[in-house]
């Protein structure tokens, strides 16, 4: 009656502290608060600041990007690339800890089997009583737990979930610039293939035109300086294909490494085929918040970052464990088992931490200090998310007004080349102003390649500005 009497007393008093551990838990463990934002109203410098909260991020890339060729390596690439497989370690490691953190409300308990042999001197006090030695063999359980009093488990559990919900972020932030470069870097390939286009079929022509002025030199229109001249024009063509030759290797060794194969050559579309459907919104502000996979992983550190504080500041309370042995103990191995070798040991401590060294302040101002700065790191990775989007988005519509002046430019420049080639050979023109003809309307096809170029990147840029890909 009194061992029932005594459990049961046992028993209030723990259900007693922890109820009064989780009133006081509410009172050093703050709960984490999102910091008010001001800065999300400004963050895209438009003239057009749209209130739609649809946004080119909520767009599949499957949607986005209709060139079948790089639909197929975006998959790819996101299944075999190193840095997304290296992510995903890091995000089960982070899980590891997270379940971890969970079992911190959980008891500690082990079990134990000892045996020894002392043998004492016979001028010493046991040695005085015992003669020879003594044995003593023991199955021993210890069980300890420790009450959370101020909430210091309950933020550690969050801090290593908030670290694992920050690499789950990080996983989907690699995911989304590596999308972003597989497309830029396929659409850098159909331009270098479309520039080399232009500067064969330039070749070809200028080794006509070589032809041609060679006979105009034997007719004695021209003199031998207009043939050197028109050499000169066909061997730097010449060149600038070999340089866009070894470009177009170069960015293909480049997708190689992105997809995760050994360097080769890819099958591709072409530049003229590709077009973007998709109407350009970029939703409210705020929605940065949720759409860019780095802003989540800024804000999870910040949340982690929290709960450091809060452990820290617990710290400076007393901390409550309760411990508990039991098993068999004897001096006699045969007797190990008996009921007479059971023991139980049933014992609490409160801890109060005095005299440290200046060791738990120092972890609470440390602490804090990492608070704020990455509060600040949030707020600037937010800041920079914007400025990206405003980027985008204004490169997007400048280059595509600049396209129409560039094909007005290469029109223009190609019908300035035929009328100066006819001209030369009906003896009405200067063979320069024909050298001079060529050069620019060469320059300016490739511009205009540039500018489509751009127009598709500034795409590609601005979808991954807004979050785009990874959901």
């Amino acid at each position: 009656m009194k061992a029932m009497r005594t459990i049961k007393y046992m028993r209030k008093g723990i259900v007693f502290v922890v109820l009064i551990g989780t009133l006081q838990s509410c009172l050093v463990a703050k709960d984490y608060e999102r910091p008010e934002i001001t800065i999300t109203d400004s963050l895209y410098r438009t003239d057009n600041l749209s209130a739609d909260t649809n946004s080119l991020a909520d767009v599949s890339w499957k949607t986005l990007f209709t060139d079948p060729e790089l639909q197929n390596y975006i998959a790819e690439g996101l299944e075999n690339n190193m840095d997304v497989r290296i992510a995903i370690q890091q995000m089960i490691a982070s899980e590891a800890y997270a379940k971890q953190g969970k079992a911190g409300y959980l008891p500690t308990a082990n079990v134990g089997v000892n045996g020894s042999h002392q043998e004492f001197s016979a001028n010493s006090q046991f040695g005085s009583i015992f003669s020879g030695g003594l044995n003593s063999f023991d199955i021993t359980g210890n069980v300890s737990w420790e009450i959370d009093l101020w909430g210091k488990i309950r933020s550690q559990q969050r801090a290593t979930q908030a670290a694992y919900l920050q690499s789950y972020a990080g996983h989907q932030a690699i995911k989304t610039r590596l999308i972003s470069n597989i497309a830029s870097t396929y659409y850098n390939l159909l331009a270098l293939d479309a520039q080399l286009e232009v500067t064969r079929e330039t070749i070809a022509s200028r080794e006509s035109s070589v032809a041609t002025i060679t006979a105009l030199k034997d007719a004695g229109q021209v003199t031998q300086v207009a043939v050197d001249q028109n050499i000169a024009q066909y061997n730097s063509a010449r060149a600038l294909e070999v340089d866009l030759e070894t470009a177009i290797f170069k960015t293909e060794n480049k997708l190689s490494i992105l997809l995760g194969r050994p360097a080769q050559g890819f099958e591709r579309g072409s530049l003229d085929a590709q077009e973007i459907d998709q109407e350009l919104n970029q939703g409210v502000p705020a929605a940065l918040l949720s759409n860019r996979p780095d802003v989540l992983a800024a804000e999870y550190n910040l949340i982690q970052a929290f709960e450091m504080t809060n452990i820290a500041r617990t710290n400076f309370y007393p901390s409550l464990a309760l411990t508990a042995s039991g098993g068999f103990q004897s001096i006699e191995l045969d007797k190990l088992l008996s009921v007479n070798s059971l023991f139980a040991t049933i014992a609490g401590g409160l801890t109060q931490p005095l005299l440290n060294q200046r060791k738990l302040k120092t972890e609470k101002e440390v602490a804090l200090a990492n608070q704020e700065r990455a509060l600040l790191e949030f707020k600037e990775t937010l800041l920079i998310a914007g400025n990206e989007v405003s980027n985008a988005l204004y490169t997007y519509q400048n280059e595509s007004k600049k396209m129409v002046f560039r094909e007005n430019e290469v029109a223009a420049l190609r019908t300035a080349e035929s009328n100066s080639e006819e001209l030369l050979k009906s003896g009405f023109a200067n063979y320069l102003d024909l050298l001079t003809a060529r050069q620019s309307a060469l320059n300016a096809e490739i511009n205009s390649i540039n500018t489509k170029l751009q127009q598709l990147e500034s795409v590609v840029n601005l979808y991954e500005a807004l979050g785009g890909g990874w959901k």
